[in-house]
């Protein structure tokens, strides 16, 4: 695989020095990260209608959930209450793998 990308590295640096990048739609414009290529195409009404309700997709909100816990269990000085928090954190991140298939 780092064959592949040592390819398409001198590949981009080739047409840098080129000039293949100068004259891009949209140069000079900020990106518009709002793509939806991840979401699968029959989904994709549904997420941009909950996106513009103020909703979250649940994958996003079970990741935010573990990265509040992450950051929390730096916190936690008992060890009971550790132990507690990192089995419902080893349930969140089972919930977030089962939803991402």
């Amino acid at each position: 695989m780092e064959f592949f990308y040592r390819i398409a590295e001198r590949r981009i640096i080739e047409a840098i020095a080129n000039g293949e990048f100068d004259n891009l739609e949209g140069k000079g414009r900020p990106i518009n990260f709002e793509d939806e290529t991840w979401v699968p195409e029959d989904l994709r009404m549904a997420y941009r209608i909950l996106k513009n309700a103020g909703c979250i997709p649940p994958e996003l909100e079970f990741r935010n959930e573990v990265v509040n816990m992450c950051s929390l269990m730096n916190t936690i000085d008992d060890d009971k209450e550790r132990i507690k928090k990192l089995r419902e954190l080893n349930f969140k991140l089972l919930k977030l793998n089962l939803t991402r298939k």
